[in-house]
């Protein structure tokens, strides 16, 4: 009876400490809680959710809140690209101005065979790193090095490797976020209109022979690509060509004349896994071929076709 009697007080008591924390968390709730914008689920459904802090922000989900709180712009989210920004402004009630959309370009095709390496490079997987061993080992100093730095930081898995170790950018997954761009060490990379078809190829700042010597499609300064270019719209800076895309009207003259197939012609291809290949107008053959990878010497004198990011 007397084991009874404790047990019914044992439940009393504890039944009474639940109803008094119960109480305390219930003042706490009404006092303490913070409202939630209901924007923010919805802006974390927008967001990638790629985590990838290019917005300068610890992750989506703080960058959710920072856009309901009306402290970011609605453009804030570089990994999502323009489809983002217009998904974020219509939960916002906002007009955005998406801008042209953007894909990443990378500047060198130099693979094994074309631009050979001096020294075979063992170390930490980073461009960075290799560069700190006697300049990463490849002959041209600055081709691509086709390590991680630049796969390592896309948000969205769209580099990969090429055939011959020089890193390529599968277009239909890129967002045009920049962060590659950023992080490459030899600044290969740059940020290029996606309807734009006629591309350079090449950032080598060596000229003429030495150039060659290096690379064996490397941009020699020529400067026959300026001589043609109808729009003025190509310029070689530093000993290497540069193009204007305002000017641009990817007319491909410029490939057509170059001595190295430096500048080419991105066709769109269905079902091809990169989405595309670069290609030269058939006036710029060679008798032999132009080199491994996907670079192909077929191609029409007009140049027809759609840019790296066009459907």
């Amino acid at each position: 009876m007397v084991q009874l009697d404790l047990v019914w007080k044992a439940a009393l008591a504890l039944t009474g400490l639940g109803m008094l924390f119960g109480a305390l968390l219930a003042v706490a709730f009404r006092f303490f809680r913070v409202e939630v914008d209901p924007r923010v689920e919805e802006l974390l459904e927008a967001l990638p959710g790629s985590n990838c802090g290019a917005c300068g922000l610890p992750g989506c989900e703080a960058a959710a809140e920072a856009l309901a709180a009306g402290e970011a712009p609605p453009d804030i989210c570089k990994a999502g690209g323009p489809d983002t920004t217009a998904a974020v402004a219509r939960i916002l009630g906002v007009e955005a101005e998406t801008g042209v959309r953007r894909v990443a370009h990378i500047r060198c095709r130099g693979g094994e065979s074309l631009s050979p390496s001096l020294a075979f490079y063992q170390g930490v997987n980073s461009c960075r790193g290799a560069m700190l061993a006697a300049g990463g080992g490849k002959s041209c100093p600055y081709g691509c090095l086709g390590l991680q730095d630049c796969a390592d930081a896309c948000p969205v898995n769209a580099i990969s490797f090429g055939e011959e170790g020089v890193r390529e950018v599968v277009i239909d997954r890129c967002t045009g976020c920049g962060i590659c761009e950023e992080v490459c060490p030899r600044g290969l990379i740059e940020m290029v209109p996606a309807a734009r078809r006629v591309l350079v190829r090449c950032n080598s700042r060596y000229t003429g022979k030495k150039a060659v010597s290096l690379c064996k499609v490397a941009c020699t300064g020529c400067r026959r690509c300026e001589k043609v270019c109808p729009r003025d719209a190509i310029r070689v800076r530093d000993g290497v060509a540069y193009i204007d895309f305002e000017r641009c009207d990817d007319c491909g003259e410029c490939a057509a004349v170059c001595p190295t197939d430096s500048i080419q012609i991105w066709s769109t291809l269905p079902g091809h896994p990169h989405k595309g290949e670069f290609t030269v107008p058939p006036k710029a053959r060679k008798k032999k071929a132009s080199g491994p990878g996907h670079e192909k010497e077929g191609g029409s004198d007009s140049c027809a076709g759609e840019g790296p990011g066009e459907d």
